[in-house]
């Protein structure tokens, strides 16, 4: 059958190096919306991305599909990633380095990525068994996913009113502090995250060949060693990303948390005693309302920073090659 073909430039060990490519393509970009910004024209970067990757597709495979997904994509992508330039390009120095010198933006930054390791602790501590469950299926299966969901589809706002009827002042743990405390920020920010850690976990069980089960309880292991030494170890991949994406969902929460514990008091280890701060988002959303989007933005700045250097270390400690193969 004939097949639509065009100019094609193969990329492999004999051509060129393909992180070279790479290399070129982004310091074009750099380049070009340094150039837009600085004529004060951002929508001709826009314009430049999206034809500079339609170009780019069509010398590297030449066939009119590859063409179209490639340019079609780079919209999306201009969509994501032109706020994220203009947000980087238009912050003030001097701010942002008053910012990062403030002690109560550094308890802000601390409880932002504190509170949701917990909240993803917890999601993956008690989301891992029911993934297990949910990946092997039983009864009434289509019912607890649907509760595994829901937070996915509630408003945040309603998602913190939600904590407070289960968990607070009649709820199930009558003397349990919840609003205003760190329990029930954790508690808000696990309600929302635990979906993506129990969904990611689940996906890396029913990509086991149940036939490595089998061969283990055959070989006399129980359930439990058979888990332990096979299962476990093949689905560590996705109890990472998923628990990985619960804290970066619980980082930014902000409706539920604003509502069940809008300041909280916790343990500061830099200052050796109880503080009180705001979760990150929330903080970010005052500093907004206080003194306007440049102070506002050189907060967010920061936790960006933060949370993308956080984040590329997982990356890199769950690589193939850190993990040893890991499937």
């Amino acid at each position: 059958m004939a097949t639509e073909t065009g100019p094609r430039l193969d990329v492999d060990a004999g051509g060129i190096n393909s992180a070279a490519l790479v290399a070129a393509f982004v310091g074009l970009q750099a380049v070009a919306f340094a150039a837009a910004y600085t004529a004060g024209r951002p929508t001709w970067y826009a314009y430049f991305m999206i034809g500079s990757t339609a170009v780019t597709a069509y010398a590297l495979d030449g066939s009119s599909f590859v063409v179209a997904s490639a340019t079609l994509g780079s919209v999306l992508v201009v969509a994501l990633g032109l706020p994220l330039f203009m947000f980087v390009a238009r912050q003030t120095p001097s701010l942002v380095v008053e910012k990062a010198l403030d002690p109560g933006v550094h308890r802000v930054l601390y409880l932002g990525v504190y509170g949701p390791l917990l909240a993803a602790l917890l999601s993956l501590a008690f989301g891992v068994p029911l993934a297990h469950l949910l990946a092997e299926g039983f009864r009434g299966q289509p019912l607890v996913e649907s509760l595994v969901d829901l937070p996915l589809v509630v408003p945040h706002s309603v998602a913190g009113i939600l904590i407070l009827f289960g968990f607070g002042k009649g709820g199930a743990f009558p003397n349990v502090s919840v609003l205003g405390s760190m329990i029930g920020m954790v508690l808000a920010m696990a309600f929302v995250a635990a979906p993506y850690a129990v969904n990611a976990t689940r996906e890396a069980f029913e990509a086991i060949d149940n036939r490595l089960e089998y061969a283990s309880r055959i070989h006399g292991a129980n359930r439990w060693e058979t888990f332990r030494r096979v299962t476990g170890p093949l689905a560590a991949r996705g109890m990472i990303t998923g628990g990985v994406l619960a804290w970066a969902r619980a980082v930014s929460e902000f409706g539920a948390v604003a509502v069940v514990a809008y300041s909280v008091e916790f343990f500061y280890p830099f200052e050796g005693g109880d503080v009180t701060a705001q979760h990150a988002p929330v903080f970010v959303y005052n500093t907004y309302l206080q003194g306007g989007l440049e102070e506002s933005g050189a907060v967010a700045f920061l936790l960006l920073a933060v949370s993308a250097v956080i984040f590329l270390i997982v990356r890199y400690l769950t690589d193939d090659n850190t993990m040893g193969g890991v499937p």
